[in-house]
């Protein structure tokens, strides 16, 4: 509110760029191709005239910590996507920075290099305990594995932040819920039957639902919206279940299977992701059920009832 931009505490606002202590990892690598891998490193230190000795120890210092030892005199043409987006990193290292600002960096790597990619920037931030870095991605993989804190923005605006389990186990709205799990959570129409803690929800075939969820006694009877993660579901042994439906399809990968239940929705069928090795019919008839910790309520706005609760008990 104030107008100033602070790093580590300090007003950099009539700082140049350069000085403010910000390195920058673009999405494209933006390497000069005429340049060995140590010229592009070294390159924003000889422009701000470091001593030579200072610019050598950098360089392979940033060098033995990403890998690039072997690799330092050679054109950036003649290596891997992997590697070249190291050499970026690099660059980016030797600034002695105290923020790094990651663009997407792994956008424009095959599904194998954004992995082992992947492991080398946790790595390096493993071994910068005292450096702030902010990653902006549209891979939730990336932001779950990497992050400490996730801040979900859409349209502009923050959606939630949290801890990257408080957004997988504790979504603030639908579009957090959906947006974070793979495949995403099922969101089925439901209706409060019972308000209180637990609240009792009636959702699709009137199959009804105990959620260790408060909602006021004004929610009695108001149309919601009722949602259970497909790892979240599991096979029912019993009488007592959530869902019953008949395979509609599955989709193996080995570990885990995908299976598709036509519960009488309209729009689409519950999806739930068991393991690979149970035995699933297409056209048998399944029950699933989960247990109550794990299902969610929203409201009409598509809030949380738990967010509603946590933030009554704060107030």
């Amino acid at each position: 509110t104030s107008g100033e931009l602070r790093i580590a505490g300090e007003v950099v606002n009539d700082v140049p760029p350069s000085k403010r202590g910000i390195a920058m990892v673009f999405q494209s690598y933006a390497l000069y191709p005429h340049m060995t891998v140590y010229d592009n490193m070294a390159f924003s230190m000889k422009i701000g005239k470091e001593n030579k000795a200072e610019i050598d120890r950098r360089v392979r210092q940033a060098a033995e910590i990403l890998q690039l030892t072997k690799y330092l005199d050679r054109l950036p043409k003649a290596m891997s996507g992997g590697q070249r987006q190291r050499v970026a990193i690099g660059r980016a290292i030797v600034r002695n920075p105290k923020v790094f600002l990651f663009d997407e960096p792994l956008s424009n790597l095959d599904a194998a290099l954004r992995v082992a990619t992947r492991i080398e920037i946790a790595k390096l931030k493993e071994s910068m305990p005292n450096t702030t870095m902010i990653y902006v991605t549209h891979d939730q993989v990336e932001a779950m594995t990497l992050a400490d804190r996730i801040v979900v923005l859409k349209d502009g605006h923050i959606e939630q932040v949290g801890t990257p389990m408080d957004l997988y186990k504790k979504p603030g709205n639908l579009f957090v819920a959906q947006f974070i799990g793979s495949p995403a959570m099922n969101i089925l129409p439901a209706t409060i039957d019972k308000t209180g803690n637990p609240t009792v929800v009636s959702h699709v075939g009137g199959r009804k639902a105990t959620v260790p969820i408060a909602t006021p006694a004004s929610a009695k009877g108001a149309a919601v919206s009722f949602g259970v993660r497909p790892e979240d579901l599991i096979i029912a042994s019993g009488a007592d279940y959530l869902f019953e439906g008949a395979v509609d399809y599955v989709e193996q990968l080995g570990e885990v299977q995908l299976v598709y239940v036509d519960i009488g929705r309209a729009d689409l069928p519950l999806v739930t992701k068991l393991p690979g090795n149970v035995e699933v019919k297409r056209g048998s008839t399944l029950r699933l059920s989960a247990n109550g910790e794990d299902l969610h309520i929203f409201d009409t706005d598509g809030r949380s009832f738990a967010l509603h609760e946590a933030e009554a008990k704060a107030a």
